[in-house]
This record gives structure tokens, sequence and C-alpha cells, in this order.
């Protein structure tokens, strides 16, 4: 099985990802051809660069001939105009009549904020003919992108369901942005479909995520696995406002994810990055067992002094401990025998422990002391969800006492993709071993959401998604089809 190892000692960012991928192999002209197909006025810029001692690629964004700057640089240059300009507004207050509308600056805000736009841009605004009033025009990008323009969610996807990139890679781009949403979407307490993404919608987020699809995809590998992340330290400035470090979306995004800060006091891991290892990274762990090929390195826009500022990512076989396809983690099993529970409550339990993070819950009947019977109740968890869990088995359940051991499991690679049948998406879970697909099945609760809405038996939706999965794999050229097993 071939694998990619993402080390993120000094964080990730969008732009870290795209270097590493460069410079672990994937051609630099796939991704400026990726960034013409989606035809929003940008292209590529890479270079190689020095971070404290080690080689790595620079990409750079270019919207419309000028180059995006890191957030906090696009920030303290906007504080300053923003300063400058309410200088020169109140000096000519008495002369000017003032528009109730709002000033490039103030757009510029809400739609560049995190990746920031170039120092340039906003200082060719400043300069562009005023008006009577004294306001500035908005300047128009080529293919009709404005300065003024703020995407949604639904306009992200158009853009990119209507680039060339294959279906793969539009489904994992989507995903990212999507996530990207979600997190938006709850710090903000509003709906994702609502959300006009002023944090991600810039040009140079979209190329970095795509790009990022496409490139991770071309890696052809089997398993992205990611290192915790060093999230950094201090403050950073966001469009509403100065957050301690990791800023609010990040924070969201890195949820489930092991995280810690080496002390650097600066942003090191973005939104952007964040949500490109929520969807890309199949799992966490130190670094792997596996026969090294290659390994490349995508710097960002800093260069820290004794901190490489640096994404590293490397690529190999798997040893053959774990090359049948197998990984191997620690996981906690909770244990409890009931046998004076109301059953109605028994089952209310089960669900609540799944909802708070039970990776599986199952009953059996047992046959308890005194002969009573009962059940016994068992929980598999990740290790630090344990207290929180058996908290909730005490509080919920009449038992005395939880048992608790830790195991080590072994699991199959999978990954997630979506199929589009007559009624609409469904997911498929599969899994592969010695990168081969062993299993698939279609994810039940989708299945059960159009069976319920469009009034059609639920093995009926069940078996047309996995029809539309095996009529994919033949149209990729699979051979070994007829080898592969429902779930």
């Amino acid at each position: 099985m071939r694998i990619a190892y993402l080390d993120c000692f000094s964080g990730m960012s969008g732009d870290m990802f795209l270097g590493a991928l460069i410079d672990a192999g994937v051609s630099p002209d796939l991704l400026q051809q990726t960034v013409a197909a989606l035809n929003i006025g940008a292209r590529l810029e890479v270079s190689r660069v020095n971070r404290s001692g080690i080689s790595a690629i620079k990409v750079d964004v270019y919207a419309n001939g000028e180059k995006d700057l890191p957030r906090e640089v696009y920030w303290e240059q906007q504080e300053e105009k923003r300063l400058a300009d309410s200088k020169h507004d109140h000096a000519h207050g008495a002369e000017h009549e003032h528009s109730p509308d709002a000033g490039p600056i103030e757009l510029l805000e809400h739609n560049y904020a995190l990746q920031g736009l170039a120092a340039a841009r906003a200082s060719a605004l400043l300069s562009q003919p005023t008006t009577k009033t004294g306001h500035h025009h908005a300047h128009e990008h080529e293919n009709g992108d404005s300065h003024t323009h703020r995407r949604g969610l639904k306009e992200i996807r158009e853009v990119i369901n209507g680039s060339s990139i294959s279906k793969v890679a539009k489904i994992s781009a989507i995903a990212i942005f999507e996530a990207l949403g979600a997190a938006e979407a709850k710090i903000h307490d509003s709906d994702i479909e609502k959300v006009h993404f002023h944090e991600v919608g810039a040009v140079d987020a979209i190329v970095d995520i795509v790009c990022a699809a496409v490139g991770a995809e071309a890696l052809g590998v089997d398993e992205v696995v990611c290192s915790p992340l060093n999230v950094g330290g201090g403050t950073v400035k966001c469009a509403h406002g100065t957050f301690p470090v990791p800023a609010p979306a990040t924070l969201e995004l890195l949820k489930g994810a092991p995280v810690y800060s080496s002390g650097v006091q600066a942003e090191l891991v973005t939104p952007t990055g964040a949500a490109i290892v929520k969807i890309l990274a199949k799992r966490f762990a130190s670094f792997p067992a596996m026969r090294i090929e290659k390994a490349g390195y995508g710097a960002g826009s800093r260069d820290i002094s004794g901190n490489p500022n640096v994404v590293r990512l490397t690529l190999g076989q798997a040893q053959p401990e774990v090359s049948a396809g197998t990984s191997t983690d620690t996981i906690t099993m909770l244990e409890a025998n009931i046998d004076d529970l109301n059953p109605q409550v028994f089952g209310y339990v089960m669900d609540r422990l799944l909802k708070e993070g039970a990776l599986d819950v199952s009953g059996m009947p047992v046959q308890m002391k005194k002969n009573r019977p009962g059940m016994l109740l068992s929980v598999l968890c990740r290790p630090e969800d344990a207290p929180k869990l058996s908290q909730l088995i005490f509080a919920e359940t009449t038992t005395l006492g939880v048992r608790q051991r830790e195991e080590r499991r072994q699991t199959l690679a999978r990954k997630w993709i979506t199929v589009t049948t007559q009624w609409g998406d469904v997911r498929l879970k599969v899994a592969s071993m010695n990168g081969a697909i062993t299993n698939y099945a279609p994810e039940y609760e989708d299945c059960r959401r159009i069976a319920s809405e469009r009034h059609v038996p639920l093995k009926s939706v069940m078996q047309a998604a996995i029809q539309e999965y095996l009529r994919g794999l033949e149209g990729d050229g699979a051979s070994d089809v007829s080898n592969r097993k429902p779930l």
C-alpha cells in the first residue's frame, strides 16, 4: 500500500501544501492547468526558497497579476490605510457629501480576510479617480470578478463543477469548502448555505483548495496520514477582530485532531490548511512504518528564525507489517452490566453515546447474579473520549460501575466517495487492502433519507448506489470490479 505522510511540525496552510506536492513530484504544469480551468483570472508562481536552512518550494497565487499576502500582513496594511483614509475624510468632511454605501476597504475586509489580497490591490483601489462625493470606484476584474463580489457556497460549487478537473477532485474540493462553510456557519450562528465566504471566498483560497484536491489525487496514494499539528501561538487579526491562535474557524475545523504549540508566536495553521487536512487526511499518527520513496517540502510565507516554516510530505510503501492494508491504533472499551433499566431508556442511551463521539455501541442480553436477566452495554471509543462517555453512562443509566480497558485494533484503509443516483447523491464507504478495494457499502442514513423523501424502497436506493459505484469503476477501466464485495 502506497501512503503519504504529512508532517505539520511547523503548521499547515494551502500554499505550503501545494509547495510540498510539487516538491514531492506533482507536476507544476498540472496545477497551472487546474488554475486555468477555473477561469477566475488567477495563475501560480512557483519558486525555490530557503526556510531556516531547508530548501523548499514556494507557491504564490496571483489574482489578475497581483500577489496574495499572509493575512496578518494584509490586515496591518489595511489598518494603516484605514487610518490614513479616516484622517483624509475628517479633513475634507465639510466639503463632501458621504454615501451610505461601504467603501472598497470595508468590502475588501469582508471578501479577502483569510488569505489576504495584495497590498498593491488596495493601493490601486485608493488611487482610482474619485467621484464628486469623494468615494472611489470599485475596480472590475477580468471575467467579471470584482472586489465587491462575495461568493456563497452555491457559487463556489458552480465554479468547481464548471471546471474540467476530475470528478474525484471536484468532490474533494467541494468537501473542503463545505467543511470551511460549516465552521463559519457554526461560529456566526448561521446556515451554511447563507454563509458568504468573506473568510475563504478570495480567488487565492479557491485556487489553493482546488489545486490541493487535484494534487492529492495525482499523488496516487491509498492513504494520507497526518502528524499532530503545531498551531503556533499569540494572536491573529481576522475580519471580526483580534483572536488568540488558533483562530475560531481553525479551532472548529481541528476538532478531533491532535494539536500542540511549540511556542512560536504566530498563526501556523490557517483555516484553509485545517480544512484540507480534515478532508484529505484519513488518520493522525506518528511517522508510519514505510519504505520511503520521496519527500517534498512546501514553504510558508514567513521565514521564522530557528523554525523552518515548511510542511513535509513523504511518499512511500507501507512496511510488511502494515502493507496488508491495515493500520493499528489504541481504542478504549467501556462496559457496564445493567439489570434494572427501562429498555426504552437503554435505546436512548445508545443513541446519546453515538452522538457524543462513541465509535460503536452495542447491547447484549446476559444472565446476571441471582439469575436476573440484564444487558451488557459495550462502548468503543477514543481514549480521550472515555471520561465524558463514562460520565454519560453514570448519568443516564442505573449502573454503579463502568469497566474500562485499552485495546489495540487493526483497521482497513477506508475512504468516502459520493455517487449520484436517479434520486440523489449517496455516500459510499470504500475499504482497501494492499491497494485493492475489498469492501464497499452505501451510507445507510443517506439511503434512508432518500427513500423517505422520494417514497421509494430503501433496498432500491442502496442497490442503485452500488450499481452507480460499479459503473464508475468500469468507466475508469478497473479490471477487478468482480472481485470487490459489498460490506
